[in-house]
């Protein structure tokens, strides 16, 4: 894990109960006799981030509904703390901080967990686009909910599934960097699939009913040719709006992807491509990012 996550020790349960004492029925001890968590129940799994976020984070209110994913918090955080070390290469070796710094959001979902962790930790604005409005209206409560959030995020929809970046960046945006963590499935049943695997390393391999913590509705899972289509459809969307994004980025879950993501790179001739490893436990992945800025252009970037 970043060495800046906030998580980077072992849950505090005792505090997270008292922050959210619903918590408290799913405490259990560990093998090794210590207080955890039962991951094998979506509602645990729920409250156990909410916890996170009021207690860790510091907001009055985050919640959202049931069917949507629930992220996990100090994975989301670890994302959004690379990027910070990847401004900081352009910033005299000092973090850029403050609202002066936008950041898109590409399907930022029912949680608004990004732009929250990136408002916290570095003062950071977001703009956060999705598909679905359903999604949009529960971040739009979140806003409500919590004043530290009112002025620094900003939603937009995308009414056009073909599309990402198209009819969301407007001529007069600059962003600092994108982000973006895109649908894994390319259908219904290759995401039923998935579950049932993260059902059985849950259960020692045991079969079982696969909903468990992996919900979320079809937007946020599935994509016509899964994550390769979508983040090829990205990387040629960018090229549109290489003046308005200084880096474009994205996760990548799958290590196998990424000798077709960079030929597809190659062909919208970007100025420089970094891929940063990343992972916490035992999952691994990777976020891969592209800029057509060159070097001697990104003095005005700062």
């Amino acid at each position: 894990m970043h060495p800046r996550n906030r998580n980077l020790e072992r849950y505090q349960i005792p505090a997270l109960v008292a922050c959210l004492p619903e918590l408290g029925a799913y405490v259990q001890p560990s093998k090794a006799g210590e207080d955890s968590i039962d991951f094998t129940r979506p509602e645990a799994v729920k409250l156990l981030n909410r916890a996170l976020i009021l207690n860790d984070y510091g907001l009055d209110d985050w919640d959202f509904p049931d069917a949507n994913l629930c992220p996990p918090v100090p994975g989301r955080a670890d994302y959004l703390h690379h990027m910070a070390d990847l401004l900081r290469e352009n910033h005299f070796g000092n973090i850029p901080r403050g609202p002066e710094l936008h950041v898109l959001d590409i399907g930022v979902g029912a949680t608004a967990i990004y732009p929250i962790v990136g408002v916290v930790e570095y003062g950071w604005s977001f703009v956060g686009c999705d598909i679905a409005q359903e999604s949009l209206d529960s971040v739009k409560s979140i806003i409500a909910s919590n004043s530290l959030l009112q002025d620094l995020l900003e939603v937009r929809h995308q009414p056009d599934a073909k599309c990402i970046l198209r009819g969301i960046i407007s001529e007069s945006d600059r962003f600092a960097f994108t982000m973006c963590n895109p649908p894994f499935h390319a259908s219904a049943e290759e995401a039923a699939q998935g579950t049932m695997r993260k059902t059985r390393n849950l259960l020692g391999g045991k079969a079982s009913n696969p909903m468990l913590n992996f919900s979320g509705v079809q937007k946020e899972l599935i994509f016509e040719g899964g994550e390769m289509r979508f983040i090829q459809t990205l990387i040629r969307e960018s090229q549109n709006y290489a003046t308005n994004v200084f880096w474009f980025t994205t996760l990548v879950s799958k290590q196998s992807h990424l000798k077709a993501l960079y030929a597809t790179l190659k062909t919208v001739r970007p100025a420089e491509i970094k891929t940063i490893p990343m992972g916490t436990g035992n999952k691994s992945t990777r976020i891969l990012a592209w800029t057509f800025v060159s070097k001697d252009e990104r003095d005005t970037w700062r």
